[in-house]
């Protein structure tokens, strides 16, 4: 996640970096993912516990994690037979979504501020 977007638009991205971009927020674009990223916000989980917190079939939450490491949020280590799952970059996950949530607190107030107007003239 060692990607920067600058306020104006970037020629200076890569097609490449453009195209982790695209992984990035396509993994991100799923409620289950988001609900596994906030597990492993509390710490390791194996898949199993994945499961049990979700209420998913197990080759369900295996595709998400799956997708999520292609996207470079996830790190695995094994112990024994069994491997556990964390946040590859914690503090910059962490960053991401209080952005995010910024973002949308905004896009609401503009929303609501803009039908406050449509009404307003009516």
């Amino acid at each position: 996640m060692a990607m920067i977007i600058h306020e104006e638009a970037s020629h200076e991205n890569s097609h490449t970096e453009l195209k982790s971009w695209a992984t990035l927020f396509k993994s991100l674009a799923d409620p289950h993912r988001l609900q596994i990223i906030q597990h492993l916000q509390l710490g390791e989980h194996r898949v199993a516990d994945l499961v049990d917190h979700l209420g998913l079939a197990q080759s369900t939450v295996s595709t998400h994690v799956s997708s999520l490491r292609k996207a470079g949020l996830l790190a695995s280590h094994t112990h024994g037979r069994a491997t556990y799952y964390t946040l590859a970059h914690p503090q910059e996950t962490a960053r991401l979504f209080k952005a995010a949530t910024a973002a949308l607190t905004s896009a609401d107030t503009c929303i609501e501020s803009s039908q406050q107007k449509d009404t307003s003239h009516v």
